[in-house]
């Protein structure tokens, strides 16, 4: 068994443009529409709360995007960031499976969420945007957020959902200490937030809860807006260099993968490492798999519908064509904040739609079985999010045992998990439990959406 292999890339093999799958899917996703009219969104529609580059990204059918050469400059920091054989982890399982992972831990605030917030900072700035709000589920989205706003001169203010903001006091340091703001959402600092506190006396908010609370604000101060951390497509576009890099790298191991792994909360990692593979299958005809790991807790995939929603809980966003367990699903306080978000983006559901993804419900007590094997054979304690990654892979790993054929899986370490040492502590003195969703609940909420379809 050969030893762990990184590897890497250089700084002039980095890719200099994004890529779009929206130029090459075979069934385009159906528009966005304006919750009001039920007619297709427009740039003039999402300006208001976008910067104006990023509503062109978001509607854009080019393949090809040019990384901006001030992002580029900022990328250049961390990235490339490594492709590792989990050689320790293929030894562990006895598995003739070859298992590499795309390692996003790396860049400065630990997770891949940084590959979109800088475009996203770059584009406000040149608008001239003087503030900035968004939502973090975890903090890793927060912590991105938070350097890149100061990388380029702008406030910030996050409204963080409140069991994570609790959970995960160290990441609100992180961002505090780069400059940002923290608030614990539901807050009192919006009208939907202290609605929300009535309305949900002691709730333990969402992601959808702190959506509203930053558009709200967005929407209020023509010098502010509103930046999204996943589900959206320019963030799927900004995400595509980590497949792309992974492209590269598995040409230089000498492989190619037969099935794509990552884990699932709107999308934004999933597409990031999926997307540029998958135009092979559209236009070379390739069979790589692709699997989609969400939390069992939050099964938007699996048990989800297909239908228009709303990205947040009050209904603030446009109407996104989505699977969804419903806009006012508040899912159960599983450790891995990320992923605890009701729909999934436009693109990745017509992917989905059209049977070109896969999905594993994974239980939080066998990702983190999965997190403890994976940290002891590679040396990275990775985060609750990617640890649904690992889960897959491994279930694939032993499939491959069974059958005894060789497979290539490749899966994204979106992050790490050193700051995520209380939900490790819980799970080794046997605190953490999986949670189940009653289908009544997923059909409750999805009843309420029904008016919402267009006609």
């Amino acid at each position: 068994m050969k030893l762990t292999k990184k590897i890497m890339l250089s700084e002039n093999d980095m890719p200099k443009m994004w890529y779009n799958i929206m130029a090459d899917m075979p069934n385009k996703p159906l528009p966005v529409l304006h919750p009001a009219t039920k007619q297709p969104v427009t740039i003039d529609d999402l300006s208001p709360i976008f910067a104006k580059g990023l509503c062109e990204q978001e509607v854009s059918q080019e393949r090809w995007i040019e990384i901006p050469d001030e992002v580029y400059n900022l990328y250049r920091i961390y990235r490339p960031t490594p492709l590792v054989r989990a050689s320790g982890l293929e030894k562990a399982l006895d598995t003739p499976a070859k298992i590499y992972f795309k390692n996003e831990s790396v860049s400065p605030v630990g997770s891949h969420k940084l590959n979109s917030a800088l475009p996203q900072a770059y584009f406000n700035k040149i608008e001239g945007t003087k503030h900035i709000t968004t939502e973090t589920g975890a903090g890793q989205w927060g912590s991105a957020m938070s350097i890149a706003c100061k990388h380029f001169g702008l406030d910030l203010r996050v409204f963080m959902v409140k069991v994570s903001f609790e959970q995960k006091p160290f990441r609100r340091s992180i961002m505090n200490t780069y400059g940002a703001t923290v608030f614990a959402s539901p807050s009192s600092e919006t009208e939907i937030g202290r609605k929300m506190q009535q309305q949900f006396p002691g709730t333990a908010g969402s992601l959808g809860m702190a959506i509203s609370e930053a558009v709200e604000e967005a929407i209020k101060d023509p010098d502010t807006k509103y930046t999204l951390g996943s589900v959206l497509n320019h963030v799927m576009i900004h995400q595509s260099i980590i497949g792309l890099e992974a492209e590269k790298q598995m040409d230089i191991a000498g492989d190619y993968p037969d099935v794509v792994i990552a884990c699932f909360g709107g999308g934004s990692n999933f597409g990031g490492i999926a997307m540029p593979f998958m135009r092979h299958n559209f236009v070379d005809g390739a069979k790589t798999r692709y699997i989609a790991a969400e939390p069992a807790s939050c099964p938007k995939l699996s048990r989800g519908k297909f239908q228009y929603d709303f990205g947040d809980t009050e209904g603030y966003t446009p109407l996104i064509p989505m699977y969804t367990v419903g806009h006012e699903f508040e899912p159960a306080s599983i450790h891995a904040g990320g992923l605890r978000y009701h729909g999934a983006g436009q693109i990745v559901s017509q992917l989905l739609k059209d049977g070109m993804i896969e999905v594993q419900d994974i239980p939080q007590l066998e990702t983190f079985d999965a997190a403890t094997l994976f940290a002891r054979c590679e040396g990275i304690i990775p985060a609750p999010e990617s640890s649904h990654a690992i889960a897959a892979a491994i279930r694939e790993a032993l499939k491959a045992k069974e059958e005894g054929k060789e497979k290539t899986i490749l899966f994204n370490l979106s992050g790490h998990g050193l700051i995520d040492m209380v939900a490790y502590r819980q799970y080794m003195d046997g605190q953490l439990t999986n949670y189940e969703v009653p289908q009544a609940e997923i059909d409750k909420n999805l009843a309420k959406i029904a008016e919402l379809q267009p006609k």
